[in-house]
């Protein structure tokens, strides 16, 4: 096999990618610093792709600050929309397979049954937005691609919801945390595993895939087991999202449906307790 591109390398997920990439001995995986690797840099990455004739592109780059993207839309498009249209390019030239990650925000998250793939797509925001167009330039330059839409990323690396709530039940004595939105926490060591899955298997079931852990709940109820399995006694309140006004709208409900995933890739899926679990017993000793 030849080289894989990895763009957003020190990223929460690039990060992961090194950690399993290393576990599982594949040393084919480049990780590239963002200066060189810029995906708003067409002539960069002809250079890249030139010099590297990679077999897969990682692309883990994106603009993701949800909240100051509707009043950055130019700068968010730019990221999640045109750097993803530059890699597509290179990749059908390269014949190089695309493996894009996504969003659950590209769904309204208005309804109460777990999404399929082929639901229809109606962000909220304009983070979803722009990620949602990133998605659909893709196949009109490659059909040789994955996009994996994931949710509630987590790890132990970089900044997430588990390592904000520890902190905070460090520092505070109460919390007020959101109920009212529903959704599934994702290992992004897990999604990492999934992703080298695709590489190592060769898999050529290109197409659009979900992938989050298994299971369901709310920002509240997660907040609560990251301090049951992290022994941090902090007195936690559910609030309604009305209570916590942001710039933009989150969904309410953006459980995702895994069995295409399952099926075609052939990925064993832990449950997000489980998964949170091994995380917490990574983190170093607060």
């Amino acid at each position: 096999m030849g080289s894989v591109l990895v763009f957003g390398a020190s990223g929460q997920l690039g990060q992961c990618l090194a950690h399993v990439a290393g576990e599982r001995k594949m040393d084919e995986l480049v990780f590239l610093p963002e200066a060189e690797a810029n995906i708003l840099n067409p002539a960069g990455l002809r250079q890249l792709f030139a010099r590297y004739q990679p077999t897969y592109a990682i692309n883990c780059a994106a603009y993701t600050a949800v909240d100051k993207a509707e009043d950055e839309v130019d700068l968010a498009r730019q990221v999640n929309r045109d750097g993803v249209a530059n890699l597509s390019t290179l990749c059908a030239e390269y014949d190089t397979t695309l493996i894009h990650v996504s969003t659950d925000f590209v769904f309204a998250g208005t309804g109460n049954q777990p999404l399929l793939e082929t639901d229809e797509t109606a962000p909220i925001s304009v983070y979803g937005l722009t990620k949602l167009e990133g998605e659909q330039v893709i196949p009109a330059h490659t059909s040789r691609y994955f996009i994996l839409r994931t949710s509630w990323l987590y790890s132990e690396y970089a900044n997430n919801f588990v390592k904000t709530m520890l902190r905070f039940g460090r520092e505070r004595d109460e919390l007020r945390v959101i109920w009212d939105q529903i959704g599934t926490p994702t290992y992004a060591i897990d999604l990492a595993g999934c992703i080298l899955t695709i590489i190592g298997t060769q898999s050529q079931q290109y197409g659009t895939y979900h992938y989050s852990n298994e299971g369901v709940t709310s920002w509240y109820d997660f907040a609560v087991d990251i301090f049951e399995l992290s022994n941090t006694t902090v007195k936690t309140t559910p609030i309604r999202t009305a209570e916590y006004p942001t710039k933009a709208t989150r969904p309410a409900y953006s459980v995702m449906d895994k069995t295409k995933a399952k099926t075609q890739l052939g990925v064993a899926i832990p449950h997000w307790r489980e998964s949170l679990k091994v995380c917490i017993s990574r983190l170093p000793a607060q």
